[in-house]
């Protein structure tokens, strides 16, 4: 997990308007907070959690609350994906966020404050403390005390994500019943 303990991240601090020429999703990782992640010559930050080695590979962005407000950019969701993450934590995302996400196979999962407040603290105490996220039964669980949380999620996003699906393949893998539905009428 990497925390990022801020409030109120927009958009513009996900992936910054400069960078929002390209029309394809790939390349945007490499932008993910990049006002916060590089110095103006374009070398690292030292004191920017992603720049920081103890969170190299880590699949899961534990946000503060109010995680991808602003303007409806869904180029915020392909640098969150395109860095690697499969799962961004806040307790409350901005609507065009959460579904931008879900969109582009990045699971956006509401925990409570409390609940948020407790993963930080598990992080803080050891930078390796992991969570489990089963998005089959909807539960976060905090590995290294325990607790554990129900989520929501739409059926049809589960269903994607579980199946590896956008809403292109989705269509696709019902073919059959289209089809059937399309002779019977």
């Amino acid at each position: 997990m990497v925390p990022l303990p801020i409030e109120n991240v927009d958009t513009d601090q996900i992936i910054p308007a400069r960078f929002l020429k390209a029309t394809d999703k790939n390349g945007f990782g490499d932008n993910l907070f990049a006002d916060w992640r590089y110095n103006k010559d374009g070398s690292p930050k030292a004191d920017f959690v992603l720049n920081n080695q103890l969170y190299t590979g880590a699949s899961v962005l534990v946000a503060g609350k109010n995680f991808g407000s602003g303007s409806s950019r869904e180029h915020a969701a392909w640098a969150i994906a395109g860095f690697g993450f499969k799962v961004v934590v806040s307790s409350f995302f901005a609507d065009i966020f959460r579904n931008n996400a879900l969109n582009n196979g990045v699971l956006p999962v509401i925990v409570s404050p409390e609940f948020l407040s407790n993963i930080f603290a598990a992080i803080n105490s050891d930078a390796k403390s992991t969570i489990t996220i089963d998005l089959q039964n909807q539960t976060i669980t905090n590995n290294a005390d325990g607790k554990s949380e129900s989520f929501e999620i739409n059926a049809y996003k589960k269903e994607c994500l579980l199946n590896g699906l956008d809403d292109i393949d989705y269509l696709l893998s019902k073919r059959e019943l289209t089809e059937a539905y399309e002779k019977a009428r």
